[in-house]
């Protein structure tokens, strides 16, 4: 028999459940999947899932990211929906991504390729400071 790993499912503490799952639907486009009481609820949106857990499994702002593959046609959408854009896709060496904050502080990083033509921008950290790239062969 053959181990078999699934797509990872991160675990996402909030404050209040029906909040966050407005916000997620809503704001970020996802589906509620199932709801457990007022503690805990799964959403998705396609082949990405996360969980929702209020007062458990974890401790402070996560910070998650999730592949995708158009990160300027999500940020339009983001940008009509009123999702809270922490920063607007960016280019890295890695990839061109954007931050999007949960009602909670949570951090999601939505990544897709990196753009071939497009100068390296500045990282944004968890305190808000801005922390310069270096260009590819500088």
């Amino acid at each position: 028999m053959s181990i078999n790993f699934h797509p990872a499912s991160p675990i996402l503490r909030v404050s209040n459940l029906d909040a966050s799952i407005h916000y997620f639907e809503s704001a970020l486009g996802f589906t509620l999947d199932w709801k457990s009481e007022n503690i805990f609820a799964s959403i998705t949106r396609m082949k990405c899932d996360i969980m929702l857990s209020v007062g458990d499994q974890g401790e402070g702002r996560a910070w998650i990211y999730i592949g995708v593959g158009d990160i300027d046609a999500l940020f339009q959408e983001y940008q009509r929906s009123g999702a809270n854009i922490r920063q607007q896709p960016t280019n890295f060496p890695w990839a061109c991504e954007m931050q999007v904050e949960d009602l909670d502080g949570n951090i999601i990083r939505f990544g897709a390729e990196t753009k071939k033509d497009m100068q390296f921008g500045p990282w944004l950290d968890m305190k808000g400071n801005l922390w310069p790239m270096a260009q590819v062969g500088t």
